[in-house]
């Protein structure tokens, strides 16, 4: 039995439909919805997003960074025996997307379970990975976020439905005899339930409540900056290292404010903080793996190199992971 876990190969995936922020304020305008590039920029750093295409899924999606994230590993779906997806839209109440997945992969046989925690999957579906592999269920795991935000949206909330997007990103973990992921710290406060939500399910075969994201700004924003920083500050603390040990910080794409805020914390520069919220808009679970792999990818992050991953959202959730690549 291997003692430790390391990711081997990080993949993603955007639908083609991109929205600039002008696109945004002229599909809003048909609704006589006031906003502007200025407002959108100013409030989040976001000039741009992706929508998927009716008729793609959450397993599409994951399924195009799944691929890419085996290719960068050198394996083939034949080697999984794990797949864990973290996603707040998932294909259908159940199978899990994750089982359909597998299906698409034709990676049958193994584990497959959905995880969510809203914004905060990806780190607590790559934290469930790691243990299932530290204790020998499992050997190589597709660790995944995806979301189809876009499908859950107010778009007569201008505060709301400009800062999200669709997208995935997965990475495969697998089994090491050197140390990968050194460290994790998840939580939940479930006092908070309100602040973030998609109060509506399905009853009868209609949907009761209102399907559609609410937020309250002000109060997560207040919230996430005071929890990032303590979980951060937990898994430096439980791996016995400090903020200076850490060459890349690759946090939920939310908000730049929240990644500005949250990096002043810790006295990192940004030079050391990975960004693709003015891109990619707010992906829920899919926002961690996107940055990362946005990072290698373009050879900023390297092997070998400690990253630290963070992430909070609805539930309230968050929690942070600390790794070397």
């Amino acid at each position: 039995m291997s003692s430790f876990s390391r990711i081997t190969g990080t993949g993603s995936y955007l639908p083609p439909k991109r929205l600039s922020n002008a696109d945004m304020v002229a599909r809003l305008a048909q609704d006589r919805i006031e906003t502007s590039d200025e407002w959108i920029l100013e409030r989040s750093g976001i000039s741009a997003r992706h929508f998927a295409d009716e008729g793609v899924f959450c397993s599409d999606l994951a399924l195009h960074a799944c691929q890419a994230a085996l290719q960068a590993a050198g394996r083939s779906a034949k080697d999984v025996d794990l797949i864990i997806v973290a996603t707040s839209t998932p294909d259908m109440v159940f199978p899990s997307t994750a089982c359909i997945l597998q299906g698409k992969l034709g990676a049958v046989g193994g584990a497959a379970l959905d995880v969510q925690a809203v914004c905060s999957g990806f780190v607590y579906a790559l934290t469930v990975a790691d243990a299932l592999i530290k204790t020998g269920s499992a050997r190589c795991a597709l660790v995944v976020g995806a979301e189809i935000f876009s499908r859950i949206l107010d778009f007569k909330d201008r505060s709301t439905c400009v800062l999200f997007g669709d997208g995935a990103g997965a990475v495969v973990l697998e089994a090491s005899d050197t140390p990968g992921i050194l460290s994790s710290d998840l939580h939940a406060d479930g006092r908070h339930v309100d602040i973030l939500c998609v109060p509506g399910h399905v009853q009868a075969g209609l949907v009761s409540g209102v399907p559609l994201l609410k937020m309250a700004g002000q109060a997560v924003f207040k919230l996430a900056v005071g929890v990032l920083e303590d979980a951060a500050r937990a898994v430096l603390a439980k791996a016995g290292k400090t903020e200076v040990d850490i060459d890349w910080l690759v946090p939920h794409q939310a908000n730049i404010r929240i990644i500005q805020s949250t990096a002043k914390k810790l006295k990192l520069p940004m030079e050391k903080v990975m960004v693709t919220v003015d891109q990619h808009g707010n992906t829920s679970a899919a926002s961690i793996p996107l940055a990362l792999d946005a990072g290698v990818r373009s050879g900023r992050i390297q092997t070998g190199q400690t990253l630290l991953l963070e992430g909070v959202g609805g539930g309230f959730t968050w929690g942070a992971v600390l790794l070397t690549l």
